[in-house]
């Protein structure tokens, strides 16, 4: 069974949830279970640089997005209780962080480690971040740490391939899977297509993996769809043209792929690559109702109204609630 954990290295329910994530395999024992850490971020809008973490709790944009890591606290709220929960897992002997760290190198880091060495060496990377943030307040932002981190864990070539740009497209597209996926808080735990959010207690946790995967095995180029079409519904045209990508290049010429892509084209103003995939798609299938109605209100925002009536008028006579 593969269990996927979305989190943030900076959330520290994350760090509490892999804990409480390693006394449920302990307690469960039988089928083995590969972990394997997929990158969320509960603050995009950290600075390159970091900060102190008290000029972070002054921060109201920071405020707003450190709600995701405690739904219903406040960061201040938030760091109390996590110290008490922390200290009861284990975690120590000192706990807490002194840095608002941005935290999309350490993902890469952990996106390298999986690519490099699986799952035991990405996990073994994802421990020693953690531990650098929350009990030795280092500055996890820094590459000088993580280079560090990187050795603690075993991941010698860590370093130098963090030094580049290596994994950063794929940590950005996983960050638009998770979205389309449904994970809105760290941690949320992934069997299939069910999600467990939050560090919930072992017994719970266990529950959870014992229900085992219940969706279908979907072939990877279904599966990415769907993610685009997800995202595209979430109202993110863009991070939707992201995941189309690879399809766009494989089976640009399905309909369902040109579909999903002159939508996305449409919402995010590309207007003249919408209408070529519309044209298309409705010289293939004339009676396509939608397709047509998508073209007449392309062709409408390009100021070409005259072109758009025949078509939006066939619309309204196949498909009413179209026109």
């Amino acid at each position: 069974m593969q269990l996927e954990i979305w989190a943030d290295v900076v959330c520290g329910w994350a760090y509490i949830g892999k804990r409480r994530l390693e006394k449920a395999l302990t307690e469960r024992g039988g089928e083995p279970v590969e972990v394997i850490w997929r990158p969320y971020r509960i603050d995009p809008t950290a600075p390159a640089a970091a900060v102190p973490l008290e000029e972070m709790l002054r921060d109201p944009i920071a405020d707003a997005s450190l709600r995701q890591c405690a739904p219903g606290l406040s960061p201040s709220e938030n760091l109390t209780r996590i110290s008490q929960i922390a200290a009861d897992e284990g975690l120590g002997p000192r706990w807490g962080a002194a840095w608002r760290a941005n935290s999309h190198d350490a993902h890469r880091l952990l996106a390298l480690a999986h690519e490099s060495g699986g799952a035991v060496l990405q996990d073994a990377v994802a421990e020693q971040v953690m531990k650098a943030h929350f009990i030795e307040a280092l500055d996890i932002s820094d590459r000088t740490v993580l280079a560090r981190v990187a050795e603690a864990a075993g991941f010698p070539a860590g370093p130098a391939l963090l030094a580049g740009s290596a994994g950063d497209s794929q940590v950005r597209e996983l960050m638009l899977i998770g979205r389309a996926s449904g994970v809105r808080t760290s941690p949320t735990f992934a069997v299939g297509g069910r999600l467990l959010a939050g560090a919930q207690s072992p017994e719970v946790i266990r529950e959870f993996l014992d229900a085992g995967d219940a969706e279908p095995t979907l072939p990877e180029e279904v599966r990415r769809l769907r993610q685009a079409d997800a995202l595209l519904d979430l109202g993110d045209p863009l991070g939707t043209l992201t995941l189309l990508e690879p399809l766009l290049a494989t089976y640009g010429d399905d309909p369902n792929v040109q579909l999903v892509a002159a939508r996305a084209y449409f919402a995010s103003a590309q207007l003249g690559r919408a209408e070529r995939l519309l044209r298309l798609l409705v010289d293939r299938a004339p009676g396509d109702a939608y397709a047509r109605h998508l073209l007449g209100r392309t062709l409408q925002r390009q100021g070409r109204g005259t072109e758009a009536v025949p078509h939006l008028r066939l619309t309204a006579a196949m498909a009413p609630d179209h026109g």
